[in-house]
């Protein structure tokens, strides 16, 4: 970003950001007007922000960055950076004006006189055009301390890409994550964005557990399944559309499965089950199981795909070679009682091993 001098505005000529990340798709797309983007915003934590502003003030080192951009027919600073902090000024100037009724925000108040200034001059740098910030938001909030919400990470990725240009080198470079996570974020949006023009597919209860969607993408199984293999080996400009007609049955499958549905509850429950689901996800007895079942379990899919058969090696094997260990000592303590019983009961349980495997 260029060098720029801070300036100084009140706050009546400031504008909350329609377009902020942190609102969500839905919000974007309804072109809000700033009461319901104030309303939105009431729950994000501004009290502590109010009381540090009354307390020290509003600094200049924690300028706010504006575009001027016209809104609903009238130019205004929009805020592209320091959202909240205007929130929260906002909401303090409601108090002192009397337009608030929350006791909370009162009790802010109490006892504090206005601060001189405190509203009629609020440090901004301005902006000629958002790009000019692009890298600093994405190393802020996509892989920085203030980070945003999963599928808000993704949208800024496939706006960078999109819209801008740039491949997944080029954000990777801008936003200091690695190469690889940006693909998946902007592959994981993609499918998001297809799925909200498939009928059938309530894109609401995928947006919410996005992070699941982007997490099963790791998954060679699921690449696979949903016919993805090949969209991570191309530029993002070939990507589209993520999944072919003829996968978005299995579009549909996977939705339902992981997420949900009015009629269904989802069959993975906790992220760290991504792993089991994609192994049955390659299983044709475990896709058997989730599509024939009314109310599918994905331990028992898991099971019926063969899923617990490393598991079972690794037990096995670790018994093996615990068992051969002992060997190499235990005839020296061949009179002691209590290994007398463990001796038994291993023999039993070999014995029964034995008879399973016909040995």
């Amino acid at each position: 970003m260029k060098q720029r001098k801070i300036e100084y505005a009140d706050l009546s000529h400031i504008a909350l950001d329609p377009k902020n990340p942190r609102l969500g798709r839905s919000a974007h797309q309804k072109n809000l007007a700033q009461d319901e983007i104030f309303d939105l915003m009431r729950d994000w934590s501004l009290e502590e922000l109010a009381t540090s502003f009354l307390e020290s003030g509003f600094w200049a080192h924690e300028a706010v960055l504006c575009v001027e951009e016209e809104i609903h027919g009238d130019d205004r600073l929009v805020v592209i950076e320091g959202n909240r902090r205007i929130a929260a000024l906002k909401r303090l100037k409601k108090a002192y004006d009397g337009d608030e009724t929350s006791r909370k925000w009162l009790e802010i108040i109490e006892g504090i006189q206005e601060p001189e200034k405190l509203f009629s001059e609020v440090p901004f740098i301005r902006l000629e055009e958002r790009g000019e910030v692009d890298a600093f938001l994405g190393f802020r909030h996509v892989t920085g301390i203030k980070e945003w919400a999963p599928p808000e990470k993704a949208q800024f990725i496939a706006k960078l890409i999109d819209q801008n240009g740039l491949s997944y080198r080029d954000v990777m470079r801008q936003i200091g994550s690695k190469t690889p996570t940006v693909q998946r974020n902007y592959i994981a949006y993609s499918i998001l964005m297809q799925m909200e023009e498939t009928e059938g597919l309530d894109v609401g209860k995928v947006e919410d557990k996005f992070s699941v969607l982007f997490l099963s993408l790791a998954r060679t199984d699921v690449r696979n399944f949903l016919g993805l293999r090949e969209k991570f080996e191309v530029p993002p400009e070939q990507v589209q559309p993520p999944i072919s007609e003829e996968f978005v049955p299995r579009l549909k499958e996977y939705s339902r499965w992981l997420f949900g549905d009015d009629e269904n509850a989802p069959v993975v429950t906790d992220s760290r089950q991504v792993d089991k689901f994609s192994k049955v996800l390659a299983s044709d007895e475990g896709l058997d199981y989730l599509r024939t079942v009314r109310r599918p379990s994905l331990e028992k899919a898991f099971v019926i795909a063969g899923g617990d058969q490393e598991e079972l090696y690794e037990l096995m094997t670790t018994a093996a070679y615990n068992v051969e260990e002992a060997l190499s000592s235990i005839h020296h303590y061949a009179g002691d009682e209590k290994l007398i019983r463990i001796v038994q009961r291993l023999s039993s349980n070999v014995a029964q091993l034995n008879k399973i495997f016909e040995i």
